[in-house]
Protein backbone atom coordinates (compact mmCIF):
# COMPACT_ATOMS: atom_id res chain seq x y z
CA UNK A 1 0.00 0.00 0.00
CA UNK A 2 1.14 3.95 -0.97
CA UNK A 3 2.26 5.45 2.06
CA UNK A 4 1.14 8.91 1.77
CA UNK A 5 2.72 11.39 4.30
CA UNK A 6 0.62 14.86 5.29
CA UNK A 7 3.74 17.03 5.00
CA UNK A 8 3.22 18.75 1.38
CA UNK A 9 6.24 21.07 1.75
CA UNK A 10 6.66 22.90 -1.30
CA UNK A 11 4.21 21.87 -4.18
CA UNK A 12 4.54 17.85 -3.73
CA UNK A 13 4.11 14.80 -1.73
CA UNK A 14 6.24 12.14 -0.28
CA UNK A 15 6.26 9.50 -2.66
CA UNK A 16 6.66 5.89 -2.02
CA UNK A 17 9.18 3.34 -2.52
CA UNK A 18 6.64 0.82 -3.39
CA UNK A 19 5.68 2.50 -7.00
CA UNK A 20 6.05 1.14 -10.02
CA UNK A 21 9.35 2.82 -12.01
CA UNK A 22 8.25 2.99 -15.45
CA UNK A 23 10.91 5.73 -16.25
CA UNK A 24 14.16 6.78 -15.25
CA UNK A 25 16.64 8.95 -15.82
CA UNK A 26 19.60 11.17 -14.75
CA UNK A 27 19.68 14.57 -16.40
CA UNK A 28 21.75 17.52 -16.26
CA UNK A 29 19.93 19.20 -12.84
CA UNK A 30 18.58 15.98 -11.21
CA UNK A 31 17.09 12.28 -11.24
CA UNK A 32 13.67 12.11 -12.80
CA UNK A 33 11.72 8.58 -12.29
CA UNK A 34 8.46 8.11 -13.36
CA UNK A 35 6.27 6.35 -11.00
CA UNK A 36 2.92 4.39 -11.44
CA UNK A 37 0.55 3.24 -8.12
CA UNK A 38 -3.12 3.02 -7.57
CA UNK A 39 -3.97 5.07 -11.09
CA UNK A 40 -1.63 7.57 -10.57
CA UNK A 41 1.16 8.15 -12.70
CA UNK A 42 3.75 11.07 -11.17
CA UNK A 43 7.14 12.83 -12.21
CA UNK A 44 9.52 12.05 -9.30
CA UNK A 45 12.72 14.57 -8.90
CA UNK A 46 15.30 12.26 -6.50
CA UNK A 47 17.02 15.15 -4.50
CA UNK A 48 20.09 13.32 -1.90
CA UNK A 49 17.95 10.76 -0.01
CA UNK A 50 14.72 11.53 -0.67
CA UNK A 51 12.13 11.58 -3.74
CA UNK A 52 9.11 13.80 -4.23
CA UNK A 53 6.28 13.96 -6.52
CA UNK A 54 6.57 17.13 -8.82
CA UNK A 55 3.33 16.10 -10.95
CA UNK A 56 0.84 13.25 -10.45
CA UNK A 57 -1.99 12.56 -13.08
CA UNK A 58 -5.09 10.72 -12.51
CA UNK A 59 -4.56 7.84 -15.24
CA UNK A 60 -8.45 7.11 -15.76
CA UNK A 61 -9.40 10.89 -15.22
CA UNK A 62 -6.88 13.44 -16.67
CA UNK A 63 -9.32 16.33 -15.94
CA UNK A 64 -8.70 15.20 -12.26
CA UNK A 65 -6.34 17.48 -10.77
CA UNK A 66 -4.54 15.82 -8.28
CA UNK A 67 -2.51 18.58 -6.46
CA UNK A 68 -4.19 21.15 -3.99
CA UNK A 69 -1.19 23.63 -5.13
CA UNK A 70 -2.34 23.31 -8.17
CA UNK A 71 -6.41 24.10 -7.61
CA UNK A 72 -5.24 27.27 -5.30
CA UNK A 73 -2.91 28.25 -8.42
CA UNK A 74 -6.05 28.81 -10.60
CA UNK A 75 -7.77 31.12 -7.44
CA UNK A 76 -5.13 33.96 -8.69
CA UNK A 77 -6.91 34.17 -11.57
CA UNK A 78 -9.80 35.94 -9.23
CA UNK A 79 -7.77 39.05 -9.58
CA UNK A 80 -7.67 38.88 -13.71
CA UNK A 81 -10.40 36.96 -15.15
CA UNK A 82 -9.51 36.93 -18.60
CA UNK A 83 -5.90 36.95 -19.21
CA UNK A 84 -4.43 36.95 -23.02
CA UNK A 85 -0.23 36.44 -22.81
CA UNK A 86 0.45 34.19 -20.05
CA UNK A 87 4.36 33.38 -19.20
CA UNK A 88 4.98 30.25 -16.64
CA UNK A 89 8.34 29.63 -15.02
CA UNK A 90 8.71 25.98 -13.98
CA UNK A 91 6.88 23.12 -16.12
CA UNK A 92 6.62 20.05 -14.14
CA UNK A 93 4.04 18.02 -15.74
CA UNK A 94 2.72 20.74 -18.03
CA UNK A 95 -0.68 20.11 -16.09
CA UNK A 96 -1.17 24.14 -15.22
CA UNK A 97 -0.48 25.28 -19.02
CA UNK A 98 -2.32 22.92 -20.51
CA UNK A 99 -5.38 23.44 -18.28
CA UNK A 100 -4.99 27.26 -18.58
CA UNK A 101 -4.92 27.15 -22.57
CA UNK A 102 -7.44 24.69 -22.39
CA UNK A 103 -10.20 27.27 -20.78
CA UNK A 104 -8.70 30.19 -22.64
CA UNK A 105 -8.66 29.96 -26.32
CA UNK A 106 -7.28 33.70 -26.82
CA UNK A 107 -4.63 32.70 -24.52
CA UNK A 108 -1.00 32.06 -25.52
CA UNK A 109 2.00 30.85 -23.37
CA UNK A 110 5.68 31.19 -22.47
CA UNK A 111 6.06 28.30 -21.01
CA UNK A 112 10.14 28.44 -19.66
CA UNK A 113 11.73 25.16 -18.35
CA UNK A 114 15.56 24.92 -17.54
CA UNK A 115 15.78 20.90 -17.93
CA UNK A 116 15.28 19.62 -21.75
CA UNK A 117 14.21 16.12 -19.75
CA UNK A 118 11.81 17.66 -18.28
CA UNK A 119 10.40 18.73 -21.39
CA UNK A 120 10.60 15.55 -22.95
CA UNK A 121 9.16 13.41 -19.80
CA UNK A 122 6.18 15.61 -19.57
CA UNK A 123 5.48 15.04 -23.68
CA UNK A 124 6.12 11.03 -23.53
CA UNK A 125 4.61 10.37 -19.81
CA UNK A 126 2.14 12.73 -19.07
CA UNK A 127 0.24 14.19 -22.26
CA UNK A 128 1.74 17.63 -22.71
CA UNK A 129 1.49 19.03 -25.71
CA UNK A 130 2.94 21.85 -27.79
CA UNK A 131 0.02 23.63 -29.26
CA UNK A 132 0.14 26.79 -31.31
CA UNK A 133 -1.31 28.62 -27.83
CA UNK A 134 2.36 27.40 -26.05
CA UNK A 135 5.71 28.18 -27.03
CA UNK A 136 7.93 26.28 -25.02
CA UNK A 137 11.62 27.67 -23.71
CA UNK A 138 14.73 25.49 -22.70
CA UNK A 139 16.28 28.11 -20.51
CA UNK A 140 16.94 29.44 -17.25
CA UNK A 141 13.83 31.85 -15.52
CA UNK A 142 16.14 34.96 -14.73
CA UNK A 143 17.70 34.40 -18.46
CA UNK A 144 14.29 34.29 -19.97
CA UNK A 145 12.96 37.24 -18.13
CA UNK A 146 15.78 39.28 -19.25
CA UNK A 147 15.69 38.83 -22.56
CA UNK A 148 12.25 39.39 -22.43
CA UNK A 149 12.32 42.51 -21.31
CA UNK A 150 14.58 43.44 -23.79
CA UNK A 151 12.28 42.55 -26.46
CA UNK A 152 9.62 44.64 -24.57
CA UNK A 153 7.52 41.99 -24.20
CA UNK A 154 4.32 41.97 -21.66
CA UNK A 155 2.17 39.61 -19.99
CA UNK A 156 -1.00 39.91 -17.95
CA UNK A 157 -0.34 36.74 -16.44
CA UNK A 158 2.58 35.62 -14.97
CA UNK A 159 2.95 32.24 -12.85
CA UNK A 160 5.86 30.94 -10.87
CA UNK A 161 6.10 27.46 -10.22
CA UNK A 162 10.02 26.64 -9.99
CA UNK A 163 11.00 24.01 -7.42
CA UNK A 164 13.44 21.87 -7.77
CA UNK A 165 12.64 19.12 -5.46
CA UNK A 166 12.97 20.54 -1.90
CA UNK A 167 13.62 24.59 -2.64
CA UNK A 168 12.81 27.43 -4.91
CA UNK A 169 16.49 28.46 -6.81
CA UNK A 170 17.93 31.52 -4.74
CA UNK A 171 18.14 33.42 -7.91
CA UNK A 172 14.34 33.26 -8.88
CA UNK A 173 13.19 34.58 -5.28
CA UNK A 174 15.45 38.23 -4.62
CA UNK A 175 14.07 41.66 -5.19
CA UNK A 176 16.00 41.97 -8.67
CA UNK A 177 14.06 39.08 -10.48
CA UNK A 178 10.90 39.75 -8.72
CA UNK A 179 11.04 43.74 -10.18
CA UNK A 180 12.37 41.84 -14.00
CA UNK A 181 8.60 40.13 -13.54
CA UNK A 182 6.81 43.44 -12.35
CA UNK A 183 8.13 45.17 -15.41
CA UNK A 184 6.60 42.39 -17.87
CA UNK A 185 3.36 42.76 -16.36
CA UNK A 186 1.19 44.89 -18.32
CA UNK A 187 -0.99 47.37 -16.11
CA UNK A 188 -3.53 44.93 -14.18
CA UNK A 189 -1.11 42.17 -14.79
CA UNK A 190 -0.81 39.54 -12.04
CA UNK A 191 2.19 37.38 -11.01
CA UNK A 192 1.01 34.13 -9.35
CA UNK A 193 3.97 31.93 -7.15
CA UNK A 194 3.49 28.38 -5.46
CA UNK A 195 5.85 28.54 -2.89
CA UNK A 196 5.96 27.96 0.89
CA UNK A 197 3.67 28.17 3.49
CA UNK A 198 6.00 28.10 6.39
CA UNK A 199 9.77 27.91 7.87
CA UNK A 200 12.08 30.82 8.35
CA UNK A 201 12.40 31.84 4.71
CA UNK A 202 8.44 32.83 5.01
CA UNK A 203 8.71 36.18 6.52
CA UNK A 204 11.82 37.01 3.92
CA UNK A 205 9.88 35.73 1.20
CA UNK A 206 6.96 37.78 2.07
CA UNK A 207 8.27 41.08 2.52
CA UNK A 208 10.37 40.79 -0.61
CA UNK A 209 6.95 40.52 -2.11
CA UNK A 210 5.31 43.18 -0.23
CA UNK A 211 8.69 45.40 -1.40
CA UNK A 212 8.29 45.03 -5.35
CA UNK A 213 4.77 44.69 -5.61
CA UNK A 214 3.31 46.44 -2.45
CA UNK A 215 0.09 44.25 -0.77
CA UNK A 216 -0.64 41.06 -2.11
CA UNK A 217 -2.83 38.19 -1.37
CA UNK A 218 -1.36 34.94 0.64
CA UNK A 219 -3.45 31.57 -0.07
CA UNK A 220 -3.07 29.11 2.43
CA UNK A 221 -5.48 26.19 2.50
CA UNK A 222 -5.86 23.41 5.02
CA UNK A 223 -3.97 20.21 4.21
CA UNK A 224 -1.35 22.00 2.56
CA UNK A 225 2.27 22.94 3.22
CA UNK A 226 2.13 25.39 0.25
CA UNK A 227 0.92 28.88 -0.19
CA UNK A 228 0.31 30.83 -3.50
CA UNK A 229 1.26 34.76 -3.53
CA UNK A 230 -0.68 36.49 -6.26
CA UNK A 231 -0.15 40.33 -6.39
CA UNK A 232 -1.05 42.77 -8.93
CA UNK A 233 0.37 46.36 -10.09
CA UNK A 234 -3.11 47.84 -9.83
CA UNK A 235 -4.96 47.81 -6.70
CA UNK A 236 -6.33 44.33 -5.40
CA UNK A 237 -9.84 44.01 -5.58
CA UNK A 238 -12.29 43.62 -2.49
CA UNK A 239 -13.74 40.02 -1.76
CA UNK A 240 -17.08 41.09 -3.39
CA UNK A 241 -15.38 41.46 -7.12
CA UNK A 242 -13.39 38.12 -5.91
CA UNK A 243 -16.68 36.18 -5.86
CA UNK A 244 -17.82 37.84 -8.59
CA UNK A 245 -14.89 36.73 -10.64
CA UNK A 246 -15.35 33.19 -8.90
CA UNK A 247 -18.98 33.14 -10.18
CA UNK A 248 -17.99 34.36 -13.60
CA UNK A 249 -15.52 31.39 -13.77
CA UNK A 250 -17.32 28.50 -12.42
CA UNK A 251 -18.75 26.66 -15.76
CA UNK A 252 -15.02 26.88 -17.19
CA UNK A 253 -13.45 24.85 -13.95
CA UNK A 254 -16.27 22.25 -13.73
CA UNK A 255 -15.09 19.93 -15.81
CA UNK A 256 -11.72 19.82 -12.96
CA UNK A 257 -13.75 19.71 -10.13
CA UNK A 258 -12.73 23.27 -9.17
CA UNK A 259 -14.93 25.35 -7.08
CA UNK A 260 -12.83 29.07 -7.04
CA UNK A 261 -15.45 30.45 -4.61
CA UNK A 262 -13.75 27.92 -1.82
CA UNK A 263 -10.58 30.03 -1.96
CA UNK A 264 -12.17 33.45 -1.94
CA UNK A 265 -12.05 33.47 2.82
CA UNK A 266 -8.46 32.43 2.57
CA UNK A 267 -7.30 34.79 0.09
CA UNK A 268 -5.71 37.55 3.17
CA UNK A 269 -4.37 40.94 2.67
CA UNK A 270 -3.40 41.54 6.10
CA UNK A 271 0.74 40.66 6.68
CA UNK A 272 1.00 37.47 8.43
CA UNK A 273 4.84 38.01 8.91
CA UNK A 274 7.33 39.56 10.68
CA UNK A 275 7.34 42.54 8.26
CA UNK A 276 11.22 44.02 9.82
CA UNK A 277 12.94 41.18 8.36
CA UNK A 278 15.46 41.64 5.82
CA UNK A 279 14.62 40.93 1.81
CA UNK A 280 15.95 39.03 -0.18
CA UNK A 281 18.45 40.44 -2.95
CA UNK A 282 21.10 39.14 -5.30
CA UNK A 283 23.38 40.01 -2.49
CA UNK A 284 21.60 38.30 0.19
CA UNK A 285 20.21 35.16 -0.84
CA UNK A 286 20.17 32.63 1.70
CA UNK A 287 17.12 30.87 0.71
CA UNK A 288 18.05 27.41 1.13
CA UNK A 289 19.66 27.76 4.46
CA UNK A 290 16.53 29.47 5.88
CA UNK A 291 14.12 26.83 4.14
CA UNK A 292 16.08 24.13 6.15
CA UNK A 293 15.30 26.07 9.76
Amino acid sequence: MKILFAITLLLISIASYGDKVVHKEKSLYRNIVVTEQAGKRCLVFSIKLQERNQTCVDINDPTHIVFAYVRMIFAGLLVNPEPTRGLMIGMGGGTISSVLTGIYPNLTMDLVEVDAAVVKVATDYFGFRKTPQIDVHVTDGRVFARRALRRKEKYDLIILDAFTGEYIPEHLMTVEFLENIKSLLTPGGIVIANTFAGSSLYDHESVTYSAVFGPLFSLKMPGTGNRVIVASTVDLPDRETLMANAMMLKPNFEQYKIDLRKYVPNMNRDPDWKTDKRLLTDQYAPANLLRGH
